[in-house]
């Protein structure tokens, strides 16, 4: 059953609920949403654990509690929800959401294959259908919608904003070679989470679960990837997935690409690095930026008045969830399709299932070749021997 009912966010705050109460729906959606106070009212929140919810609500201001998704969504009828649960109940929730007809915000990963990824579009088609085909819209009521958007926020800050400009209108000539790094350190004591390090719970490994962003940036910045090439390994923790990988993409533009993503490394960084015909830029931060972050090298014939152009990123906004939530709430009002939503939010699910799939048969991956009937349509591991889990845990024994 879907809503069709149309809801008009003229003259009122749009309603807000959060699914999942853990770190980072208290570190990190619960901030951004009390940040927009003037646009956003938090209603409620959902959790299978009474006591944190409860927890979460009293410590958040937050007026209602419930353990029953399906009874918040009924009574509260919320304009926006956000998913702050592991990846494997992203799809399941966004769905739920979808047909109640809220737009939902997801955390990363937005679902553990791209199997899942087209049901999650299939019910926003399905909810869109259904809005079309209730009554007219109100005078001011949001339009289009429900959609479902995935939280990339380093796309949103004001360097790579500024970036993106540069190289898609070739002011610093054709990208060259580029480098994405997202080299952490994540002990045992990391992987005592019973949903993390295994497929069923997390969907992946480094490449999936923190690399993501980076990935995401990058095709941000430098635009449709063709094929890719990786490796990948178990070099120290005792996991289903891998703990590194590694990879070789080409881009539509002619760039190739360097790709690593661990969790080994005790020397703690992110970054991007782009070498243009006439200039470098490079980011480097750890799990968030701000325009001193960004670094642009010029060749040596660019003028001094050009390279303060390049370098001019313009007032700092730094990347954040509260960066992408402002622009999800412009679009939600608008009825527009947000960025990191549909065809623009399956692209990094995309390049990191070839690169596992590259990786696990040691063969070379084209853009667009995943689809139905390919068994890494269905699961990263793609059932390859040596990746694919002996004794598969039920989705149902997966604590949160």
């Amino acid at each position: 059953m879907f809503a069709t009912s149309p809801r008009n966010l003229t003259d009122r705050r749009i309603r807000a609920a959060v699914i999942g109460t853990g770190g980072i729906a208290r570190g990190a959606h619960l901030p951004a949403l009390r940040a927009l106070r003037d646009e956003i009212e938090i209603v409620a929140a959902f959790d299978i654990d009474e006591e944190a919810v409860r927890a979460f609500c009293a410590d958040g201001g937050v007026p209602r509690p419930y353990t029953d998704l399906d009874r918040m969504l009924d009574e509260q009828r919320p304009d926006l929800v956000t998913i702050c649960t592991p990846p494997v109940f992203h799809r399941e929730q966004t769905v739920a959401a979808l047909r109640s007809g809220a737009w939902v915000w997801c955390e990363k990963p937005p679902c553990p294959s791209l199997a899942e990824f087209d049901a999650i579009e299939a019910a926003e088609r399905q909810a869109a259908e259904a809005a079309e085909a209730s009554e007219a819209s109100e005078e001011g009521a949001g339009g289009g919608g429900p959609y479902a958007s995935i939280v990339f926020q380093h796309r949103f800050g004001s360097g790579a904003r500024h970036v993106r400009s540069l190289i898609a209108d070739r002011a610093m000539g054709r990208p060259l070679v580029a480098h994405c790094q997202t080299t952490w350190y994540r002990d045992t004591a990391y992987y005592s989470v019973p949903w993390r390090g295994n497929w069923a719970g997390e969907g992946g490994g480094p490449a999936m679960g923190h690399g993501i962003h980076q990935m995401d940036l990058l095709l941000e910045l430098l635009g449709p990837w063709t094929e890719v090439r990786a490796m990948a390994g178990r070099l120290v923790h005792d996991v289903e997935t891998e703990d590194v990988s590694t990879a070789l993409v080409r881009f539509e533009s002619g760039a190739l690409a360097t790709v690593v993503n661990s969790v080994l490394s005790p020397d703690e960084v992110s970054r991007i690095r782009i070498d243009c015909e006439r200039a470098t830029v490079e980011l480097t931060h750890l799990y968030g930026y701000t325009n001193d972050d960004w670094r642009i090298t010029p060749a040596p014939d660019v003028e001094a008045a050009e390279l303060a152009r390049w370098r001019d990123l313009g007032e700092d906004v730094p990347s954040s969830h509260l960066a992408q939530l402002r622009s999800l709430v412009a679009d939600l009002r608008a009825g527009r399709r947000p960025r990191a939503s549909g065809a623009d939010g399956r692209t990094s699910l995309e390049l990191i299932t070839a690169l596992y799939k590259s990786a696990f048969t040691d063969t070379t991956v084209r853009a667009g070749e995943i689809g139905p009937g390919d068994p890494f349509h269905t699961a990263l591991h793609g059932g390859a021997p040596g990746w694919a889990p002996s004794h598969p845990v039920p989705v149902t024994e997966i604590p949160v």
